[in-house]
């Protein structure tokens, strides 16, 4: 069985979260059944509609910190995990902030929406933990959130990372050494290097040094999307060698012996979810 991720959104930063430019509704992951939501940030529920998945089939909610693009539908998302509150059911784990509050962030998802989840958890780099048989390590980020994690998720395909975001470093980079598969959120484009993301210029660094089979550029910034996402990914993959593609909206990636990129069909805007009749 492959394992398909499925980019409900690939913006990021506030700007293409106000306007939305690009979905902020982070990605879905479909692995032996079940369905993990990472990130349901702004767009996450109507992207879900769009293309006709039932927010009761989530089985996990995953947020690495505590900024608004990651997290603002993430309370609905995990109504709809448990039948709207009527069923204590799945697993919810964020970092500290999104979970406790920290440094006046957060909480993010409110107590009661704690308590309706089967099971909950707080991220911390380091941590390794299993949904489904899926084992999943957590990683260290550098961001304005300092408590952010990245994930990496060990498939019977190989390993496929998100990074999150985070400002570039070799000690950040060597985190996903042996990942087949990268997401990697380049906000800005080349000679636009700001504080607490990473630029074009980054994701070159990042592949000339951990040399993936295929690197996603996902939280596209506003200037990023202004200056051509795809001739950005091009110029990466012409210096580095490594296949580098701008991630898209609804863009899915089935990772089995071979990685396809396809996308996902969008449906009739009227349909109602199996779970709500």
């Amino acid at each position: 069985m492959s394992f398909r991720i499925v980019l409900l959104g690939t913006g990021g930063g506030r700007h293409t979260t106000m306007f939305q430019v690009r979905s902020t509704g982070g990605f879905h992951i479909d692995h032996d059944g079940g369905r993990i939501h990472v990130d349901p940030g702004p767009g996450a529920l109507t992207q879900m509609h769009r293309i006709h998945r039932d927010p009761a089939d989530t089985s996990a909610v995953l947020i690495s910190h505590c900024h608004p693009d990651h997290y603002s539908d993430g309370e609905c998302v995990v109504e709809g995990m448990t039948y709207g509150g009527w069923k204590k059911r799945g697993l919810l784990m964020g970092s500290v902030t999104v979970m406790e509050g920290q440094g006046g962030l957060g909480p993010c998802i409110s107590k009661y929406h704690r308590n309706i989840a089967e099971r909950t958890g707080v991220l911390h780099p380091g941590d390794s933990f299993e949904i489904d048989g899926l084992r999943v390590d957590i990683t260290k980020a550098v961001h304005s959130d300092p408590t952010n994690v990245g994930f990496i998720f060990h498939t019977e395909h190989g390993d496929v990372a998100y990074v999150s975001d985070t400002e570039y470093s070799d000690e950040i980079a060597d985190q996903y050494k042996g990942c087949r598969v990268v997401m990697l959120p380049i906000t800005t484009p080349l000679g636009e290097r700001i504080k607490y993301h990473m630029c074009t210029d980054d994701a070159i660094l990042f592949e000339e040094r951990i040399k993936p089979e295929l690197a996603v550029f996902v939280h596209l910034g506003i200037v990023m999307i202004k200056h051509d996402p795809v001739e950005q990914a091009r110029v990466v993959e012409e210096r580095t060698g490594v296949r580098t593609v701008a991630g898209r909206d609804l863009m899915v990636l089935d990772v089995g012996d071979e990685v396809s990129i396809t996308d996902e069909p969008v449906y009739c805007d009227d349909w109602i979810p199996p779970s709500s009749v």
